[in-house]
């Protein structure tokens, strides 16, 4: 199988999707306003405000609020206003030892959430453990590896491999992973992660992150996926710290739907 690093080149002409004939996902396109917020009330207000834009089609759940009040009574908020579907972003589950993926994933289900973004880093057994026990869980694991930052691959100076990434994404869709998670800033790596899914997995589904004050756009990079019928804008401040989030929603699904 042609790998993501080197789909580049070319894409894989042979699936590695471990269930074609999986049901596929509807494709959708929206924004998932990143709940990246220090308060509960903080949390109320943005979801009250938010939660019947058309376009808004499920929220992220950070890791600040979660530390002030715990998982459960932060769903538990959310669901006193909403019913859309919540990921929980651990910020970042994955890079802990695999042996952590199990109970984490437990408690995630026990609270009610939809999916978990992982970010198994910390090698092929966190891949299997944390993307594993989320399947296994019927959560779904939306799986990344990179932030957008500009010095976190070795690339521009970081750490992190330049493929790293490409290989995390190739586990975790031997595995039967569907939704991944890319930063919006880079184009160039969007359309070519992007190609590799399209011909690798049946009916992919795409987050891009990012977006607004760490450099990414709606229109490059929904337009750099353009391959990808379900693609799905993560935004935080530009909606969180709007003085009114609903219409800042509005206008980030207006440029989303655009690519309708």
């Amino acid at each position: 199988m042609t790998s993501v690093t080197t789909a580049k080149a070319g894409v894989a002409a042979q699936s590695s999707d471990p269930a074609p004939t999986a049901d596929p996902i509807p494709a959708r396109l929206g924004i998932v306003p990143a709940l990246d917020l220090d308060t509960v009330d903080e949390l109320k207000r943005v979801v009250e405000a938010t939660c019947t834009v058309p376009g808004v089609v499920e929220y992220k759940l950070g890791l600040s609020a979660v530390l002030h009040v715990g998982l459960f009574d932060a769903v538990r908020a959310i669901r006193d206003i909403s019913d859309l579907p919540i990921l929980y972003d651990h910020q970042k589950a994955g890079p802990d030892m695999p042996a952590s993926a199990k109970p984490f994933v437990k408690i995630c289900s026990e609270a009610g959430l939809k999916g978990l973004i992982l970010f198994p880093v910390a090698g092929p057994t966190a891949v299997r453990q944390f993307v594993g026990h989320t399947l296994e869980a019927g959560l779904i694991p939306v799986v990344g590896g990179e932030i957008p930052v500009p010095d976190y691959c070795i690339r521009g100076g970081g750490y992190f491999a330049d493929d790293g990434l490409d290989r995390i994404i190739e586990q975790a869709t031997k595995m039967g992973g569907r939704h991944f998670v890319l930063p919006a800033n880079d184009p160039e790596m969007i359309r070519r992660r992007s190609a590799w899914l399209v011909e690798n997995i049946r009916t992919p589904v795409l987050f891009l992150t990012g977006i607004g004050p760490l450099g990414g756009t709606i229109a490059e990079a929904f337009g750099a996926a353009e391959g990808l019928p379900s693609r799905l804008a993560v935004i935080g401040r530009k909606i969180c710290a709007a003085p009114d989030p609903g219409e800042a929603a509005r206008r980030m699904v207006d440029e989303v739907m655009q690519f309708s």
